[in-house]
């Protein structure tokens, strides 16, 4: 892969809108992309190998729960300082973002809004730092974008609970030291439990074969009459709304994340267009190539002021399960699009590992489909403006 010399793009200026704080922190976790991560990725993304030496050093710079407050081990940031960084680091690589997001947002968030202090001063300074690794288990082999439909049970048996069945297309999983899983009780009601690695009967296989977040772990979680002891379960939630509030978290993320990858792409096909000489001449002074960039940069500078504008109402605890839906499908759907437009304009080079395009592209078609689908995400925004629900 060539050296990093990526330069993000501003088209309106939408660095004037952030304060030092988001700049400092941007460019921390963007040398810290540039020297230790763009080196290596596409060598660990061909080898579908997820790169676990890095886990320290995306705690150091504060990449897990950031905005989780500081007497819980996080750095108490706020919710732009979060996306910011999920930017840079999905700039490089949708799998390292994922990584840092199921830690932060699947993980570290559910424990700090749901759990109680005991759990909270056990678990969360350790996953700040990386020290313990989290996944989320919500996704059922035959319970998708239908959680409430999850058949994943748990028994009451005195001090502890007896917890059976499965969960799939789990990040982290197959290193994780600690799963936040939902299950029901046996009331039928959705509850959030911590399940250990090393609980007999817990197992988490990996997932082989993607072809798509290649440099992410992936697996199951298999729960097979495990002794989960009721200290492990949420005290101060119940009901779907706990997963569902886990998810519009990693949503916010995803929508400055899956941006980054749209920025890394126009960046790459920009210079690349201006390098290259067919017919005599840059092919960037051609009218087609400049179509596309022209239209990179218009949707790239859109969804920037998008999510500027939904970080200040994350910010304001104002921002609407909705409006987080909205930017996740925005910036995914941008990024597919830009990704693609990229690709062609470098040709043939647009698809060796030289360049990050062709990796981006092939990740995207996992992002758009998780934490809710693009679909999904189009008829939450309908049931929105039209008060109407078309799920069922």
């Amino acid at each position: 892969m060539e050296k990093d010399t990526y330069q993000a793009p501003d088209y309106f200026l939408v660095d004037e809108l952030l304060t030092d704080e988001h700049k400092l922190i941007r460019d921390t976790v963007r040398a810290f992309v540039k020297k230790e991560i763009s080196p290596i990725i596409e060598d660990y993304a061909q080898r579908a190998e997820f790169p676990k030496h890095l886990i320290k050093g995306l705690g150091e710079v504060g990449c897990f729960g950031p905005f989780v407050p500081a007497e819980y081990g996080g750095a108490g940031l706020d919710y732009i300082s979060y996306g910011i960084m999920m930017q840079e680091l999905e700039r490089c690589d949708s799998g390292i973002r994922s990584t840092a997001s199921v830690q932060g947002s699947l993980v570290m968030f559910p424990i700090y809004k749901y759990a109680s202090e005991e759990q909270k001063h056990k678990w969360l300074p350790k996953l700040a730092t990386g020290e313990l690794m989290g996944c989320f288990g919500l996704t059922e082999p035959d319970h998708g974008s239908n959680p409430a439909g999850m058949t994943t049970n748990f028994k009451d048996a005195g001090d502890h609970v007896i917890l059976n069945g499965a969960k799939m297309w789990i990040s982290n999983s197959p290193f994780a030291d600690i799963a936040v899983v939902w299950a029901k009780d046996e009331a039928g009601e959705i509850r959030g439990l911590v399940v250990e690695r090393g609980m007999e009967g817990f197992s988490t296989p990996e997932t082989h074969g993607k072809w798509s977040l290649r440099a992410s772990a992936t697996g199951e979680l298999v729960f097979d009459n495990v002794k989960v002891p009721k200290g492990n379960i949420f005290p101060n939630i119940k009901g779907l709304k706990g997963p569902l509030s886990c998810l519009s978290s990693a949503r916010f993320g995803i929508a400055w994340g899956a941006l980054g990858v749209a920025m890394d792409c126009y960046d790459t096909a920009l210079r690349y267009s201006k390098q290259r000489i067919q017919f005599g001449r840059p092919i960037a002074g051609f009218q087609l190539t400049q179509k596309k960039l022209a239209e990179m940069i218009t949707e790239i500078t859109k969804s920037q002021l998008l999510n500027w504008r939904l970080g200040v109402l994350r910010n304001e605890d104002r921002a609407t399960p909705a409006q987080i839906s909205m930017g996740k499908r925005n910036s995914c759907d941008i990024a597919l699009k830009v990704s693609r437009e990229a690709r062609q304009i470098l040709g043939g080079m647009g698809i060796t590992g030289e360049f990050s395009i062709m990796r981006h592209m092939m990740n995207m078609e996992s992002v758009v489909t998780y934490e809710g689908t693009h679909d999904i995400h189009l008829l939450i925004t309908g049931m929105d403006v039209t008060g109407i629900n078309a799920f069922q």
